[in-house]
């Protein structure tokens, strides 16, 4: 659970804040409320937001790395804090200091990482002792994403992605993540999707199998994302990045979530930081990372 990473000194509480990617990703159809159904494999990597969250008396500041980053309500940390105190009847409120890492807009729920380490912070900093399935229940008030960063590590979600399954832990794999420039509005890609016939959908079961064996190669071999249909239309150069990571040796690639963003497998770090040296001589969101928690 994100909490277990949260270091605490007096009124103040250090949080990481973790990207994520989807081995698989479904969309099983569109409810009445205008929400869709997934089914989708989740899994943390050890890229991570640094959040510092300060105590106060009332009021609620955010700051961050980016000046093009809003810091009021618009700010889902902000917002967090917001849901936080609504529910729980608390006066008091926070000073947020957000380094970005991870990239905006990407497909690795950097937001939603930041909105769920902000609500374990306080729960942390106030004693309100709410436990992960209260604290889960409020995230997805803000997010579908957001109870699973609560969480982290590796988790079948399901229902709009707030229902969650732990599954084994997934093989130890190097994780190259490689973001293009293109904006992607997640709403537009699931509105288009509803109009796209999907030839190839992802074999839940197969994957969950993959990642119990203890091999990345299987779990390569089992990556899947109905969204690329849509979004690699958007943005060619998903596949030819996904292209040029098989020609540098991945065990396989995928795009996480929405896009734009592509990750890569790897078994090993030597191969993983080769093909990212290779990438960053195009791209400015370049990383290695790893399969973490």
């Amino acid at each position: 659970m994100l909490s277990d990473d949260i270091v605490i000194t007096g009124n103040r509480a250090i949080a990481r804040s973790y990207a994520k990617i989807n081995l698989t990703l479904d969309v099983r159809g569109k409810r009445p409320d205008g929400y869709h159904t997934v089914e989708m494999i989740m899994q943390t990597l050890s890229l991570f937001d640094l959040i510092i969250i300060d105590k106060t008396y009332g009021d609620i500041g955010i700051s961050t790395n980016l000046k093009y980053l809003p810091n009021n309500d618009k700010n889902i940390a902000y917002k967090a804090v917001q849901l936080f105190r609504k529910k729980t009847g608390i006066r008091g409120g926070a000073k947020i200091i957000i380094h970005k890492n991870i990239p905006v807009a990407a497909g690795l729920a950097g937001g939603s990482g930041n909105a769920a380490a902000v609500l374990c912070a306080m729960d942390m900093l106030y004693n309100t002792n709410l436990g992960a399935e209260e604290l889960c229940k409020m995230g997805a008030e803000l997010g579908a994403d957001v109870p699973y960063c609560i969480m982290g590590g590796t988790y079948l979600a399901s229902g709009i992605g707030d229902v969650l399954t732990p599954a084994a832990a997934a093989p130890r794999a190097y994780t190259v993540l490689v973001k293009p420039s293109a904006n992607i509005s997640t709403q537009s890609v699931y509105t288009e999707l509803d109009t796209v016939k999907i030839t190839r959908r992802p074999d839940t079961r197969a994957m969950l199998e993959a990642i119990k064996s203890g091999d990345p190669s299987a779990v390569a071999g089992k990556l899947c994302n109905v969204m690329e249909a849509v979004t690699e239309k958007r943005c060619p150069e998903i596949r030819a990045i996904k292209e040029k990571f098989m020609s540098l040796g991945a065990l396989g690639a995928l795009m996480s979530g929405s896009g734009p963003t592509v990750f890569a497998l790897f078994d090993n770090y030597s191969a993983a930081k080769a093909a990212a040296d290779e990438f960053s001589k195009r791209y400015k969101d370049v990383f290695v990372t790893k399969f973490y928690g």
